[in-house]
């Protein structure tokens, strides 16, 4: 019911009187007789009518006259002038009088034209209590979505700080500086590096460190995405954009990231059509979703990164240059290993922490000899490549000091890099280490008289790890 009618329409009952203004008047005895109080005012929003249920309960002596009165003066806190004002009604809402509060309904009242003539208004409840089961289910609710949306925040958070960036080294050292300074702005960065050299805890670092700080972190690989998804994954996507879509849509990594920071990992995969529609995000800062009708502003700080040379992409027409130009506004370029090899020691020591902590065991250490072992290798995949061979060694030695023979069986020999660092290495090196792990699993149920639980205790590994193993690399059945 969002309005009352002073006069009905032609059609008329039995006795004559028009249908509606009978259905009016019979309802509006209903909501007097059952509400706890009831009032009228005219279109000045001065005083009418007024119940005696609504004089009881305001307190408003017998003799007292308050008809013509603005409606104010009798209820400081009444909205029946914004009904009057804007012939909108307020179906639901809690009024306070003095230390009481009421549970009213105001509707406006039109003539025949159309015209707002007055305003009625009830007291549904005199007391909060009667809405207290449904107070309680919606705050219920409300804790509960603010518990998910809490819980989504600390889940996008950025986990890394600059503390976590690990170096020493001159060119470490200004990189660091460069991105301090960068945390402060809003403009966007690109990151250039080598896989491996820690772009992505670069990027967190910043964010971090930054203003968006408690705003959420959300972090995208391009590379990883099929190309028929990558713009909606992206943009997001409007309820029923196509078949099989989400029936409420999809809000997307930019529309997740709205206040705080988006990192674009390997920007240099992104598929041309597409440049151009983050060129339009980066200079509108608005996002168009698949299927929509209409843009959405969006506040995001926006920090991609590549291994790849942009720049020879751009002359290659492999990617846009005003794209390029947008990004570079403060390029980083992340340090290659084998360009700070003076951080070997501490970057060992920090990864090796890392893996006791998720892993448990015994701390491990690595010998002088070991290190500058670690130093005669290349590092295609840069600390990335640091932390896997050091995971190996953790695996497959039960030693706590770990000596250059030690790390000798574990490297393997450092292939010349491609135009993304490190790529034409990794199927080498992961035929390799399982070729590898089959020796030493197969050497160690050998000595172990083919008792699982012993090779696992040589190995330095746990029974549940070592079954996984054995079905990996094929052998389950030679082990039974």
């Amino acid at each position: 019911m969002g309005a009352l009618s002073v006069n009905g329409p032609s059609a008329r009952g039995r006795d004559g009187q028009p249908v509606q203004r009978r259905a009016v008047r019979s309802l509006f005895s209903v909501f007097e007789e059952i509400c706890d109080g009831a009032i009228s005012v005219d279109a000045e929003a001065r005083v009418v009518w007024i119940n005696q249920k609504y004089r009881e309960l305001l307190g408003v002596p017998p003799g007292d006259d308050v008809l013509g009165q603005p409606v104010e003066e009798i209820i400081p806190e009444s909205r029946m002038r914004d009904v009057v004002t804007t012939g909108q009604p307020i179906l639901l809402d809690i009024m306070r009088f003095g230390r009481r509060h009421f549970v009213v309904s105001r509707l406006p009242l039109k003539d025949d034209d159309g015209s707002i003539i007055g305003a009625v208004g009830f007291v549904l409840y005199d007391k909060l209590a009667y809405l207290k089961p449904f107070i309680e289910r919606f705050e219920g609710l409300q804790r509960r979505l603010s518990e998910t949306e809490r819980r989504l925040v600390v889940e996008r958070r950025a986990r890394y700080s600059f503390a976590n960036f690990v170096g020493t080294a001159p060119a470490v050292v200004a990189l660091k500086r460069q991105a301090l300074r960068a945390a402060r702005m809003r403009e966007p960065i690109l990151l250039l590096g080598e896989t491996g050299t820690g772009k992505e805890l670069l990027a967190q670092s910043i964010h971090t460190s930054s203003p968006r700080s408690e705003r959420p972190f959300v972090a995208v690989n391009v590379a990883a995405l099929p190309a028929s998804l990558i713009e909606s994954e992206l943009f997001g996507y409007a309820p029923g954009s196509f078949t099989g879509s989400d029936k409420k849509g999809r809000l997307g990594k930019f529309g997740l990231a709205d206040g705080g920071t988006l990192f674009l990992d390997e920007i240099g995969d992104l598929p041309f059509e597409l440049q151009a529609k983050l060129l339009r995000v980066l200079e509108e800062y608005e996002i168009e979703a698949v299927g929509a009708d209409r843009m959405r502003r969006v506040d995001v700080r926006l920090i991609a990164a590549s291994s790849r040379d942009l720049k020879a992409m751009v002359e290659a027409g492999r990617f846009r240059d005003d794209l390029y130009f947008r990004l570079n506004v403060l390029t980083l370029k992340t340090t290659p290993l084998r360009e700070r090899l003076e951080d070997l020691p501490a970057l060992c020591e920090q990864l090796i922490g890392e893996q006791v902590v998720e892993q448990g065991g015994e701390p491990r250490t690595l010998t002088r000899a070991a290190i500058a072992r670690l130093a005669r290798h290349r590092w295609p995949g840069n600390v990335r490549e640091l932390r896997n061979v050091l995971a190996r060694l953790s695996l497959l030695s039960d030693a706590r000091v770990f000596d250059a023979a030690d790390v000798e069986a574990v490297l393997e020999p450092s292939e010349p890099s491609g135009e993304r660092m490190g790529q034409g290495s990794a199927p080498c090196l992961s035929a390799a280490v399982a070729a590898l792990e089959r020796r030493l699993i197969e050497e160690a149920l050998a000595a172990s008289a083919g008792s699982k639980s012993a090779a696992a205790r040589r190995l330095g590994i746990s029974r549940s790890k070592l079954y996984d193993k054995l079905t990996a690399l094929g052998l389950s059945e030679v082990a039974t």
